[in-house]
């Protein structure tokens, strides 16, 4: 388990390590984990970590206290009511969410309470996302007169354009089982059930080529971003280099041979 530079109780994101699995929880729970500048530094430093840590398999992002994440410190954004302090706000929080799809390891997000605004966005840019039972979610900046446009990429990314767009123009929350059936959330789950439902996903990547899965990742995101056509030369030319790799050749030997691959992660 890596040690925080501060005393846990007062660690903004806390990091537990086992078997390969990456628990990193916001912890600021009486502020509702609300992502304060010094919350998406500390947040995007163990993720910059965690992408060149080779035992780190899977990631998975989790909230202190009640709630997953109320979005941004507001009371903090009032305060510092200056352009250049928004503008470098909302730059290295787009840049926290495309570090998330970039780095290798597929990233969890276990919501639990609720996921507010940013901390909806976090979800949307989490690759995957299981949600307890009582998780709600909204892009409530609305409400307080202030359109949710950054959250709004994540959700046009998950959600169909009319249900992204009537969160992000009502405010109005959603459950978990409607984030589910519109693309928000992979898994809900009844709360106690939330750790094991969690692990259970995360295991299941954790079993399988650490290459294959990299590559796979890097695949997804780029492609979505291209032409058809283009996407289609792209992924055949990581399919081709993925069969080049000791892990593709094992896996299929084994598949073969009828027993457990060996993973060599190369």
């Amino acid at each position: 388990m890596q040690t925080p530079t501060m005393a846990p109780e007062e660690a903004y994101v806390l990091r537990h390590d086992d078997q390969g699995i990456v628990t990193l929880t916001l912890n600021r729970p009486s502020q509702f984990n609300a992502l304060s500048q010094a919350m998406i530094a500390a947040l995007q430093a163990e993720l910059e970590a965690i992408a060149a840590d080779p035992a780190a398999r899977v990631v998975v992002l989790a909230g202190a206290g009640k709630a997953f994440c109320a979005g941004h410190d507001l009371k903090e954004m009032r305060a510092n009511c200056e352009k250049a302090f928004m503008q470098e706000l909302f730059r290295s929080c787009g840049r926290l969410m495309v570090t998330l799809t970039q780095i290798p390891q597929p990233v969890i997000a276990r919501v639990h309470g609720i996921a507010t605004a940013a901390g909806c966005q976090l979800v949307s840019m989490c690759d995957l996302a299981v949600a307890a039972e009582t998780a709600r979610f909204a892009t409530s900046g609305i409400n307080v007169g202030l359109f949710c446009a950054t959250p709004a990429v994540g959700l046009a990314r998950n959600l169909g354009r009319k249900q992204a767009l009537e969160m992000l123009l009502t405010g109005d929350f959603i459950d978990a089982r409607t984030a589910m059936d519109q693309g928000l959330v992979n898994r809900v789950v009844a709360s106690e059930a939330l750790d094991a439902e969690v692990s259970r996903l995360a295991r299941s990547i954790v079993a399988k080529s650490s290459v294959a899965i990299a590559m796979g990742k890097q695949m997804f995101y780029r492609q979505l971003e291209m032409g058809l056509d283009a996407a289609y030369q792209y992924a055949s030319e990581v399919m081709a280099c993925n069969m080049m790799t000791e892990d593709a050749a094992e896996g299929i030997d084994a598949f073969v041979g009828k027993r457990k691959p060996e993973w060599r992660g190369r």
